[in-house]
């Protein structure tokens, strides 16, 4: 019961600490005219989206943060070399997605760091997480005990590491197209993450996520249609490597591919799309990522978020089901 209370209250944290950082935060950026450059690609919908404030992560990122190290320091949350891996994850994505929103911004263009700039960016902090998470004695087995599954990966975790934290990175940022679509999936995820750590004995990571599920919620207040403002890549990036860094923590990466598998999906959507085009010289899907295809479709954007939504709950249910009896 006082684990439950504490999750409670940290998520109550989260949640009004970024409704109230939000509330400062949105006329900033509104005045210093850091709005978000739409693709000409797409429809005329998302076109007059064109000036809303962008880095809207940092609603949720900041608090967070602060919030985390407030507890710390009062002895509510101990300072574990997991917690110092999140934390880490976190912030450094965070920058680097904020590296790539300025450059957008003071281009005046929908482009901002290069795929290779960006790619860069995140291998090292992925190889500076390996390093950490090594030096601390990190398992590098993949283990799923209800199937069997024992296999001692040796150095190669190091590479499925990096995949993962730089697949889940750019997969959530992908995603990141409809208003409150990527917020509102990660959300869902984090909180399947939250309950399985906190189940399987990872008490401070649990009660972290639950204070990143309480930040999402606010930034939510502020994200859905009509959005007020966009998490941008400075969200989008820093989301994406903090789920897949709790995965790898918690010791359940196969689950962060069910309760993550939208994201994953809409990944998978890009690479056809591009495969399609140039080995069969046309197009599988209308648009893409998969969002962009119910768009042309003729579907309503809040139809495709509720969707979505629905279908990453009912992933996520599966997801801590198969999370917890791993």
């Amino acid at each position: 019961m006082l684990l439950l209370n504490k999750a409670i209250a940290v998520l109550m944290m989260g949640f009004l600490s970024s409704v109230i950082f939000g509330l400062f935060l949105i006329p900033i950026l509104k005045k210093l005219h850091v709005g978000q450059r739409i693709s000409a690609f797409v429809g005329e919908n998302h076109r007059k989206k064109e000036g809303t404030p962008t880095m809207g992560g940092l609603i949720f990122i900041i608090p967070t943060v602060i919030i985390t190290l407030i507890l710390v320091a009062m002895g509510y949350l101990q300072m574990t070399s997991d917690l110092g891996i999140v934390l880490f994850v976190i912030v450094a994505y965070a920058v680097l997605g904020f590296l790539d929103d300025f450059l957008s911004i003071k281009h005046k263009e929908n482009d901002g760091l290069t795929v290779p700039q960006k790619f860069l960016g995140q291998l090292l902090i992925a190889l500076v997480v390996f390093f950490l998470y090594m030096k601390d004695g990190g398992e590098t087995s993949l283990v799923v005990s209800t199937l069997g599954i024992h296999i001692e990966m040796g150095w190669f975790y190091g590479v499925f590491l990096l995949f993962l934290l730089i697949g889940s990175s750019n997969a959530v940022n992908l995603t990141d197209g409809l208003d409150g679509l990527a917020g509102g999936l990660s959300a869902i995820a984090f909180i399947a993450f939250s309950l399985i750590a906190i189940m399987v004995g990872f008490e401070d990571l649990g009660l972290f996520t639950f204070l990143l599920v309480g930040s999402l919620l606010g930034f939510l207040v502020y994200n859905t249609h009509p959005a007020k403002v966009f998490m941008g890549d400075t969200g989008s990036l820093s989301l994406g490597g903090v789920m897949a860094v709790i995965a790898i923590l918690v010791h359940r990466e196969l689950t962060l591919l069910v309760v993550a598998f939208i994201f994953v999906i809409e990944t998978l959507s890009v690479i056809l799309q591009v495969f399609w085009i140039k080995v069969f010289h046309k197009k599988l899907f209308l648009m893409t990522p998969l969002h962009h295809h119910f768009e042309k479709l003729g579907w309503q954007e809040t139809d495709i978020v509720k969707l979505f939504w629905i279908v990453g709950l009912v992933l996520a249910m599966g997801g801590i089901y198969f999370g917890i009896w791993l």
